[in-house]
């Protein structure tokens, strides 16, 4: 299913890209079981330093694995935002995860990022599925 997507994560300045597997209906269960087990590790070794570049590089991998399907080209990290993404997901240091939909001005100008979208579901859980898979 051919559905990009990005995901971001706060305080850290990458921008993974999925050219496909994008929708929160394929995104959602795995985000949100990977960060379940992330906090909790990150509670217990009682570990804060550099959370934001351990979970960007977690994440890529945690991704790698389940959504590239033997094609890891799907999967990119970089600085920029792409035109085509059709979801973006923020995910805080507050433990959130957000989901956003790209407007007509993230479409012309993708280097507005979250500015150029519109927000559908805040603090994302697989129970909001059905109010996000479209």
């Amino acid at each position: 299913m051919v559905i990009p997507c990005h995901i971001v994560v706060e305080h850290n300045p990458a921008v993974i890209y999925a050219s496909r597997n994008g929708a929160p209906v394929k995104v959602l269960p795995i985000l949100n079981q990977f960060l379940d087990r992330f906090w909790q590790e990150r509670d217990i070794s009682g570990e804060n330093a550099d959370t934001p570049e351990c979970l960007v590089a977690q994440i890529v991998v945690r991704f790698g694995f389940e959504i590239c399907e033997d094609d890891y080209s799907n999967l990119r990290v970089g600085l920029n935002y792409r035109a085509d993404a059709d979801y973006l997901y923020w995910v805080g240091g507050d433990r959130t995860v957000q989901v956003w939909v790209p407007e007509e001005s993230y479409r012309k100008t993708p280097s507005l990022g979250l500015g150029g979208c519109r927000q559908i579901s805040n603090n994302a859980k697989t129970s909001d599925l059905k109010l996000t898979s479209s």
